[in-house]
């Protein structure tokens, strides 16, 4: 969802930050470095690199900024937690959205991995079509609110 939500908003973002890649985050995301290091120090459970990160985001993007990207932080842990320890599969739905951006990522290094079946070719030629089609209704749905607003 994430890429997709860039697609939507024209930003310039370039998803290897998720990986750490320091050149990645000149993008269009305000403080990307500093949400990078951020979640990066999160996930690492290091307290002193937490501390100095959460520090420096709190100086460069202020108080809103950092309590945003604490929750988002804890609910992806607490999600993925979730996941892993019951053994849920990607779903079908979920694997044909993403199939390019798991292999961009690589996110068959990870151990959780295993719990998701291999891409299979109708899975990925559903992805051809489902993120284009997700994109084209998120726009409408995102037309409508602001007539509605209105």
């Amino acid at each position: 969802m994430l890429s997709l939500s860039a697609d939507l908003s024209d930003a310039t973002v370039n998803l290897q930050m998720i990986n750490g890649d320091e050149a990645a985050t000149d993008g269009d995301v305000a403080h990307a470095r500093a949400l990078m290091k951020f979640a990066e120090t999160f996930a690492l459970r290091d307290e002193q690199s937490l501390a100095d990160a959460r520090e420096t985001l709190l100086d460069e993007a202020g108080p809103g900024v950092l309590v945003d990207a604490a929750a988002v932080a804890a609910n992806f842990q607490r999600m993925v937690r979730i996941a892993d320890s019951t053994g849920i599969p990607l779903d079908t739905r979920s694997a044909a959205m993403s199939v390019d951006i798991r292999k961009e990522l690589d996110l068959q290094r990870f151990g959780s991995a295993k719990n998701t079946p291999p891409t299979s070719l109708k899975t990925k030629l559903l992805s051809y079509i489902a993120r284009p089609m997700a994109k084209i209704m998120l726009r409408r749905m995102e037309a409508k609110a602001q007539k509605d607003r209105s």
